[in-house]
């Protein structure tokens, strides 16, 4: 699996910004070596805002963002265009102002439709999509994303991925998942062999209610109980995260961001 590392930033809003800038620089950098890039993205608070900074960022005009493919990592079982949706919250801060191939985004289905109370069936369409989308010589059922963006609860979960649910033991590429512990309890989720199919992992983490959790998933928790130690990529994984989340990190395990 890959090597770990961790960079801390000053605050939630310098976070961010870096994240953006490094998000920016990665998307680039596989266009340039194969022509397109792919990207999984998150939803919360600081995922949010990290794209809002991608909009706002000069640099953001060097992605071809026609060759981007955007996935989604796990999604609220919502109707469509329901705010509290990943898609929605992604579309508003960065998606609906860069011009994308609307037929590179795969959002994750909408509680509608064909789908309409049936999250287990929206599971299965999206596994299909992930799978049309693999090469055929790959070994996974999902593609080498180039990044894969991923917030980290208070309880150590990553998408919608939470401590001692079924979910976790999961080899399907994408499952639904019910009961989860903090509303919508409806949903759906990547699966950690899902996630460690990514070529780098980012979990970008901000909030001092994080800091156990990022902690823990440092310094060897199972993901049994911390699903954020099995988020790994295959090359990366990286943890960009404020001082805050930091905060109870053991001495020297971080690296400080040049101000």
């Amino acid at each position: 699996m890959s090597d770990v590392s961790v960079v801390v930033h000053h605050d939630a809003e310098v976070l961010a910004e870096a994240a953006a800038a490094r998000l920016i620089t990665r998307l680039v950098d596989a266009q340039s070596a194969r022509g397109h890039a792919s990207v999984v993205l998150t939803g919360g608070r600081i995922g949010t805002a990290m794209l809002a900074a991608v909009r706002r960022s000069p640099a953001h005009s060097a992605v071809d963002w026609s060759a981007v493919d955007v996935w989604w990592g796990d999604e609220r079982f919502l109707a469509p265009g329901d705010a509290e949706r990943n898609e929605t919250q992604a579309r508003d801060a960065l998606l609906d102002h860069v011009p994308v191939d609307p037929a590179r985004v795969h959002p994750m289905p909408a509680d509608d439709g064909d789908f309409a109370g049936d999250p287990e069936r929206a599971a299965e369409w999206y596994a299909a999509e992930l799978a049309a989308a693999t090469p055929g010589n790959a070994d996974a059922e999902v593609p080498e994303f180039d990044v894969l963006l991923l917030g980290v609860g208070p309880d150590g979960h990553v998408a919608s991925l939470f401590p001692e649910m079924p979910a976790l033991y999961e080899e399907r590429p994408a499952v639904a998942v019910h009961g989860a512990p903090k509303p919508p309890p409806t949903r759906l989720s990547l699966t950690l062999p899902a996630i460690q199919s990514a070529a780098e992992v980012w979990l970008v983490v901000s909030g001092e209610d994080k800091a156990p959790a990022a902690k823990m998933a440092l310094s060897g928790a199972g993901p049994t109980q911390i699903p954020a130690a099995g988020a790994k990529g295959r090359h990366a994984t990286r943890w960009l995260l404020d001082d805050a989340a930091a905060s109870k990190l053991p001495p020297g395990l971080d690296r400080r961001a040049t101000p």
